[in-house]
């Protein structure tokens, strides 16, 4: 009877590979059946025969083993449903039973098109929306139809695009960092057009989110829209793109007749606000000091810097005031404002004077202009604090500059948000229930709009990734073309559950330290407490001077290992000696990043979906699903220091530089 191999996670997950007389070998080599990136992954790590009637799997003197069902193994006689664990895929082993054998002769195409299809609204096409549809339609194929709208996409010919500035659209060019738990769980060929040669750089050192030996990725937010809308242009058969903002309102007849709508509008969305009652009333409290709900505003420079990636993660990591997440030195320097300079970011009307928050509160994106000024393209406003170049927060401004060695000019526009955090109650809810005519909808809340995370790099991306990654999942495995459930839900829920535990809890102490005494405060606060500090004697400048000194040594002690080409004293202080006393003093009562506290376990999805059905075994699959173990990272081999590792699959003969 037909035999095969699928992927079941990892990279390769709902690849299938058939399997007949001829060997099937597992392996790094290029000439492998199955070729597994993994550095964990020998050449020829194991190799399947066909004996006698039956197929035994063998492993070939692999360093980190081959596990069946958990365990390792030698050889072993594999029986249908047999869980395959190699260099961190795991693979299913199936047997066709005779109904199996009757569908080897129908195209697949004619095979899904005789299944239920699951209709799918999106309300925003950002990295999240596209990921989640692009996911879904890898996972279900022509049994799903998924919809997506978004108010910031034309239409160019048979194409949709995203709309440029002229058009109204001011395109996000932050840099992100992506972490290998969310992008090896995308489709491979998502992974292969994100990850060309030159479209993203490697600056940060790997981490608890760093899996299989693959460390963060710095990528463009613009570059990943654009990649992910071309690759939903490619798919029209189950992927529809709607150039247009979705109103929940107006959409009801045909919301109604969907099965799930996923939000993922961002912090703001309107459409989760429509339902709010569904979702239930957030709650500000926890995260609340003295009864106010903390909120911090930041103001986003672009910039471009002449600094090494080492100098700036090190110059990073030492303080709470700026974070610069750039791409080979371009990107955006963040810099965390204290309440009084937050009410200086306001822009000002040249032909009316009346002055605007658009800078703060939409938010808006203000270019530098030949003149110098910074104007924005929607409101026509100036940013003020430029204008007025006396002023405090202006002089701070150029201090970060020089802090990571942007000369002024190559400061080219100014952006601000607002960051808060509210716990939901539930990410998961049935917006309308099902009638003799509808199929009654599930409404889930992603990405920003499940989670609004602080300003690290590419935070909220990977927790809107992740939220994406696991309803896909939970949707493909669920679904039997009848009416869901709530109990279909439970595992997404609880995942979400953790991420928003874990990744607010995060950003809690991103936002929030202790005094001298223990008592909890915001860091904004010791920032500006900094500020109000009457100027020190110099020998008092100096005592701060060695003080970060001292901290930058300690955080290049420890990051030395894994991120080479770090600077040495002397390179350090000379740098440092360009600053002011002031900002040396901020600095320093800032605080560096508390990593050992923000570090520790993460949320791995895995643990929800291990073992679980996929789609592509759902029309036809009879034999019960065997609980896979935990995957240990012992079996595998962790990069070596200095060593950065190749990307995955065919990315992996020419990584672009660092």
């Amino acid at each position: 009877m037909p035999a095969a191999i699928i992927g079941r996670e990892g990279p390769l997950t709902g690849r299938r590979f058939p399997v007949g007389d001829t060997p099937v070998t597992f392996g790094r080599s290029s000439e492998s059946s199955v070729v597994i990136a993994s550095r964990s992954a020998s050449r020829l790590h194991a190799e399947m025969l066909r004996e006698g009637g039956r197929y035994v799997l063998y492993d070939r003197g692999s360093r980190n083993g081959t596990l069946v069902n958990g365990k390792r193994v030698t050889s072993h006689v594999l029986t249908s449903g047999d869980l395959i664990t190699i260099g961190g895929e795991v693979f299913r082993f199936e047997i066709a039973d005779s109904m199996e054998t009757i569908t080897e002769f129908i195209s697949p195409a004619v095979i899904e098109s005789r299944g239920p299809v699951l209709n799918v609204t999106v309300s925003g096409g950002g990295p999240v929306g596209l990921a989640f549809a692009l996911l879904l339609e890898h996972l279900m194929g022509r049994q799903v139809a998924v919809t997506v709208y978004d108010g910031r996409w034309t239409e160019d010919g048979s194409r949709v695009v995203w709309k440029n500035d002229a058009q109204g659209n001011v395109r996000r060019q932050q840099v992100v960092t992506v972490q290998s738990r969310q992008f090896l769980n995308l489709p491979e060929e998502v992974q292969e057009r994100l990850f060309r040669a030159g479209a993203y750089s490697e600056m940060w050192p790997a981490g608890p989110d760093s899996i299989r030996g693959y460390g963060p990725r710095n990528i463009r937010i613009a570059y990943i829209e654009d990649t992910l809308l071309e690759m939903a242009n490619e798919k029209p058969d189950t992927i529809r793109l709607a150039s247009t903002v979705f109103d929940p309102a107006e959409r009801r007849e045909e919301v109604v007749k969907d099965h799930v709508l996923a939000i993922c509008e961002g912090s703001r969305s309107r459409t989760r606000e429509y339902f709010a009652e569904r979702f239930g009333t957030p709650d500000t409290s926890i995260y609340s000091l003295n009864g106010q709900h903390v909120q911090d505003v930041v103001l986003g420079l672009r910039v471009k810097s002449d600094l090494s990636d080492p100098m700036t993660v090190l110059l990073t990591v030492a303080q709470n005031r700026f974070l610069l997440n750039s791409l080979r030195g371009e990107g955006f320097l963040n810099m965390r404002l204290t309440d009084a300079e937050a009410k200086e970011v306001i822009g000002v009307d040249p032909v009316r004077h009346v002055f605007e928050e658009c800078v703060a509160s939409r938010p808006c994106l203000m270019a530098r202009e030949d003149g110098g000024d910074f104007r924005c393209s929607t409101h026509g406003t100036l940013f003020l604090p430029a204008l007025v170049r006396g002023s405090a927060l202006w002089k701070r401004i150029l201090e970060g500059l020089v802090l990571f060695g942007v000369a002024e000019e190559n400061l080219t526009a100014v952006t601000g948000f607002r960051l808060d955090m509210v716990q939901r109650p539930r990410f998961t809810a049935e917006l309308y229930s099902a009638t003799s005519n509808t199929p009654g909808t599930y409404g889930f809340l992603l990405g920003d709009a499940a989670n609004a995370i602080h300003f690290w790099p590419g935070r909220g991306l990977n927790s809107g990734l992740a939220s994406a990654i696991s309803l896909a999942r939970s949707l493909s495995d669920s679904w039997r073309g009848k009416a869901f459930r709530d109990a279909d839900f439970v595992r997404h829920e609880a995942a979400m559950s953790m991420l928003q535990y874990r990744h607010k809890s995060r950003a809690w102490k991103a936002m929030v330290t202790s005094d001298g005494h223990g008592v909890s405060c915001a860091i904004k606060d010791k920032i500006a407490w900094s500020i109000e500090e009457a100027a020190p004697e110099s020998a008092e400048g100096e005592a701060h001077l060695d003080a970060l000194m001292d901290r930058l040594r300690k955080i290049r002690n420890r990051l030395s290992p894994r991120l080479p080409g770090m600077p040495d004293d002397r390179a350090l202080r000379d740098h440092l000696r360009r600053l002011n006393s002031e900002t040396v003093r901020i600095l320093v009562a800032s605080g560096p990043w508390d990593t050992l506290v923000v570090g520790g376990e993460e949320v791995d999805l895995d643990i929800f979906y291990r073992g679980r059905q996929r789609p592509d075994a759902a029309l036809t699959e009879t034999t019960e699903l065997r609980p896979q173990p935990a995957r240990r990272d012992a079996h595998e081999i962790p990069p070596r220091p200095n060593h950065r590792p190749a990307a995955p699959g065919p990315l992996s003969s020419n990584p672009p530089p660092a």
